[in-house]
């Protein structure tokens, strides 16, 4: 497969003619060879969005709605080809792809039903025969830059969301799911979203932060928002912090499942299954910690053991029906390794699964994690979750709460009213009361607190990210003035 940028709506290659390679992480093949933008790339998109968006700002909620509603019937359209793409980037299943392409689908009727809600109101005022108001503006161009592993929805919210809200974006692609972004962008331009609207970059990594610096300071930039590592996010917040630009940061996570002493086993375990493997445990809301009262512990980890054991694995691009496929690269199995050792050397015992070989790995558990073991607050970004016993419901929020993290979280109860309280003694920006960490619609709001970012995406949260408040006054010009 292989891409190349889109300026202007139309497909270039790099002006240095280079590009870069994604590999499959098992196999070592190519994958996609995908265009290496340069610095004057990035610049020429900035540019074009910045010319783009003088017409785009002006236009009536009725046509940006049309173009988001076609959007989503052109995604979903193209759910077959996102399915095998995907499965060779990205080693996503089936079901994962489907996945994204569905929740973005219903994001862009989401953001296509916000057009006609971007309103201001008025204001009382003392001052006689004055009419005092606020409206809301779009901001101008946004840098919207997303990871790999949420391809699909996450393109969607960091593009859709913008443009709704009348401003352009320079989308820069991951240079890990690269065919998998195009595919997101073509269905904007099939859509009808005029030139310009939306620029899309690919890079190769050593380019990156030579990319990212320049549109940052690019004057036509006015937002960025970021989708990643908490240590990369700090980078884009200083670095946007330096030219007093505002960022939306959805970040990392640890999200934590506390599972209380009256809990339903068999339903907490089913969703810390879920919560714990979809994906192989490579999503941002990822379950990475189970907290349960060490009254039902034992119980509880046998039934999740043997949802664990039970996972068909596989690796997608070749075929495989499986709900385990490959980690994104072999250097993030020898990551997980290491923790999983220092957790063993310090008294965690496995309870199900094992350590990785490369970019395979089994569904795994951790059991009897301690504070001083650094699994128990490091993302493990692999199908790899832990359990923290806890010693009753005091313990289990504070240890719930025991973490750099804060994006979400799930209770599991039967007295509804106390895992509610729970619930809400929780840091973190969602939390689910007998539901897994790993939920998302697109009316809801979603992002984190503490070091999982900062900022809402979803929602009418996202009007006030994606457009300025600014004050208006209609007064009589006859009004007496003190000198």
């Amino acid at each position: 497969m292989e891409t190349q940028l889109i300026i202007d709506n139309a497909p270039k290659a790099a002006t240095s003619g280079a590009t870069f390679e994604r590999r499959h992480p098992m196999s070592g093949d190519v994958v996609t060879r995908a265009a290496a933008a340069t610095v004057a790339d990035a610049i020429a998109a900035a540019d074009s969005a910045q010319k783009a968006f003088m017409t785009w700002s002006v236009t009536g909620p009725t046509e940006r709605r049309r173009i988001l509603l076609a959007a989503a019937d052109r995604l979903e359209a193209k759910a077959p080809e996102f399915i095998t793409v995907m499965a060779r980037e990205i080693g996503a299943s089936e079901l994962w792809a489907g996945f994204n392409v569905m929740l973005a689908a219903n994001l862009f009727r989401e953001a296509a039903s916000l057009a006609t809600q971007i309103q201001g109101e008025t204001i009382p005022t003392d001052k006689p025969g004055t009419l005092s108001m606020t409206v809301r503006q779009p901001v101008g161009a946004v840098l919207s830059i997303v990871p790999w592993n949420g391809p699909v929805v996450l393109a969607a919210r960091a593009i859709a969301y913008p443009i709704v809200c009348g401003n352009t974006v320079v989308f820069r692609a991951s240079e890990t799911s690269p065919k998998t972004h195009m595919l997101v962008a073509e269905a904007l331009l099939e859509a009808g979203l005029p030139p310009g609207v939306l620029n899309v970059l690919t890079s190769a990594p050593t380019e990156a932060e030579a990319i990212i610096d320049a549109l940052i300071a690019h004057k036509a930039i006015r937002r960025v928002n970021f989708t990643g590592s908490t240590r990369v996010g700090r980078i884009i917040a200083e670095k946007a912090g330096r030219h007093l630009k505002r960022c939306l940061l959805e970040l990392g996570g640890k999200s934590p499942l506390v599972v209380l002493d009256d809990a339903d086993i068999d339903s907490a375990a089913h969703a810390a299954a879920f919560g714990s493997f979809l994906y192989q445990g490579q999503i941002c809301m990822t379950t990475g910690r189970i907290v349960v009262d060490e009254s039902i512990a034992d119980a509880f980890v046998a039934k999740l053991a043997a949802r664990a054991n039970a996972l068909p694995s596989g690796d997608p691009a070749r075929g495989a029906a499986c709900v385990i496929g490959p980690l994104v690269t072999p250097d993030a199995g020898r990551r997980i390794n290491k923790l999983i050792e220092d957790a063993l050397e310090k008294g965690a015992e496995i309870a199900a699964g094992g350590i990785a070989d490369g970019a395979e790995m089994p569904a795994t558990i951790i059991d009897h994690v301690t504070s001083a073991m650094g699994i128990y607050d490091e993302e493990t970004f692999g199908p790899c979750t832990i359990v923290v016993r806890a010693k009753d419901t005091e313990d289990a929020v504070r240890i719930a709460n025991d973490t750099a993290y804060g994006l979400s979280a799930a209770v599991f109860g039967h007295d509804v009213t106390r895992a509610l309280s729970v619930a809400l003694r929780i840091d973190t920006g969602s939390c689910h009361v007998n539901g897994s960490t790993v939920q998302n619609e697109a009316q809801a709001p979603y992002g984190g607190t503490k070091d999982s970012g900062y900022g809402r995406f979803d929602g009418r949260a996202v009007i006030d990210e994606f457009t300025e408040l600014k004050w208006i006054t209609i007064e009589p010009a006859s009004q007496p003035y003190p000198f």
